[in-house]
């Protein structure tokens, strides 16, 4: 849980540090601490006051009544933003709650998630929508904003009132499944258009699945699974990519695995055509060759190969993927102890992205450090037309960083309700010290 120490610190004071400070309600000066985002990196200070960023850089003066905090050796950015979420309320509370959702975000360094609709009752309505919105208002501790669906009851036949509803949610998905009529997609996206909202989307074409539920490769062949072949993807991508061209719809892409993908939306983005994808840590980190008999590396879409991963970090480092999404999709510890065959899909990530990331991309020199920031803070945030960054004046939504701390992933720490994730015992470097939302700490090591 959050739990910010309470301390004294008399104005004037010295510089306190992690372990002694209680900086709830006050102005706070980070002191020291080498300031990143997607254009590069400098030491320098942010001084919060009353929930925003009022100045940002090098010496900033300490003043009576503002609580310094000295980020030597620390790195500071923007708060963290993952567009795609589960927190399974309302309808599966026993997966995910969204306070332990969103304090699992907190942990991981996020200010701000959005939440994916398949619950129950599906958010396809204003009265829908507001069930789930008012469970975030009275236990989010950071700010979570919901989809709503792109079809009613998220299946694919008829489009919901994009009218009635763009103004109290994100964008429009059906996650979890993909639209399978092409009539369909084209009548959402034309609407979506009029309204001017993004229609995010999950792309699997249900014909070419064959109950498949790991990649059709290798792994696959060897152990005698069913597998998902590849243009179950790419080629439902391929085909909303010329609606969007044909709509002028906002269109997003979820959680994209493969190199046909990448190759698709970069072509698509040099065209003109509106379009932003997502990808996620285990994609980027992992393929098929990393796979073992355990619920834990069972997800949609599935690990596929090495040359896929490459794909995708080539995708990252020239701007294709426009954000990095955990896709943090919690299930009880029996709904993933069934193996690869007959455990649920999905797999927790809030808590472990950053590190993971860093540790296996920033660290060995294959993504710069200001990139991964980007695809964390202001690449979602441009993608979904949201306020924020490390700027005077917006929010002081923040991220502290220590890059040298050394520790080994263990589920047993997650303050998710979910515990599968492909990353147990690793080892893994950095941790997220402080998370600030609107100047306040939401968590604290």
């Amino acid at each position: 849980m959050p739990r910010p120490v309470p301390t004294t610190n008399p104005a004037g004071a010295a510089a306190e540090n992690f372990d002694a400070i209680n900086i709830k309600d006050m102005d706070l000066l980070l002191k020291g601490g080498t300031l990143i985002d997607g254009t590069g990196r400098r030491r320098g200070d942010v001084l919060v006051r009353d929930g925003r960023i009022a100045a940002v850089g090098p010496d900033i003066v300490e003043a009576s009544g503002v609580r310094t905090l000295d980020c030597g050796g620390k790195m500071v950015s923007a708060g963290f933003v993952d567009v795609h979420v589960h927190f399974r309320e309302p309808g599966q509370r026993y997966k995910e709650t969204i306070r332990t959702g969103s304090l699992a975000a907190a942990h991981g360094g996020y200010t701000t998630v959005c939440a994916m609709p398949n619950l129950d009752p599906v958010p396809d309505s204003p009265d829908t929508l507001a069930l789930e919105q008012e469970i975030i208002d009275r236990d989010a501790c950071i700010e979570v904003l919901p989809y709503a669906a792109i079809t009613r009851g998220r299946k694919g036949l008829e489009p919901v009132d994009f009218a009635a509803l763009k103004d109290r949610c994100v964008a429009f998905s059906d996650d979890g499944s993909g639209v399978q009529r092409d009539g369909m997609m084209l009548q959402a996206m034309t609407e979506a258009a009029r309204q001017d909202v993004i229609l995010a989307a999950h792309c699997e074409d249900n014909a070419l699945l064959h109950g498949g539920y790991i990649h059709d490769g290798r792994y696959a062949a060897a152990h005698g699974h069913k597998g998902i072949c590849s243009e179950s993807e790419w080629g439902q991508i391929r085909r909303d990519l010329a609606l969007a061209e044909q709509t002028g719809c906002r269109y997003h892409v979820c959680h994209i695995s493969c190199s046909e993908s990448v190759g698709l939306i970069r072509q698509a983005k040099a065209r003109g055509v509106r379009v932003t994808c997502e990808t996620g840590p285990h994609y980027l980190t992992l393929c098929e060759d990393d796979l073992q008999e355990d619920g834990r590396f069972k997800m949609n879409p599935p690990l596929r190969r090495a040359e896929d991963r490459e794909a995708l970090i080539e995708g990252l480092l020239d701007g294709t993927i426009d954000a990095v999404a955990t896709d943090h999709a919690p299930h009880s510890a029996e709904e993933k102890s069934r193996g690869l065959a007959g455990s649920a899909m999905g797999v927790v990530g809030l808590e472990t992205a950053f590190p993971v990331l860093y540790t296996a991309l920033v660290i060995p020199g294959r993504l710069p450090l200001e990139r991964l920031i980007e695809a964390l803070t202001d690449g979602p945030r441009r993608a979904f037309r949201l306020p924020g960054g490390l700027r005077p004046g917006e929010a002081a939504d923040l991220t502290v960083i220590d890059p040298d701390a050394a520790w080994t992933v263990d589920p047993a720490d997650f303050l998710s309700l979910g515990k599968a994730t492909p990353f147990a015992g690793q080892a893994v470097r950095s941790r997220i010290v402080l998370t600030l939302k609107d100047g306040e700490p939401v968590w604290q090591a």
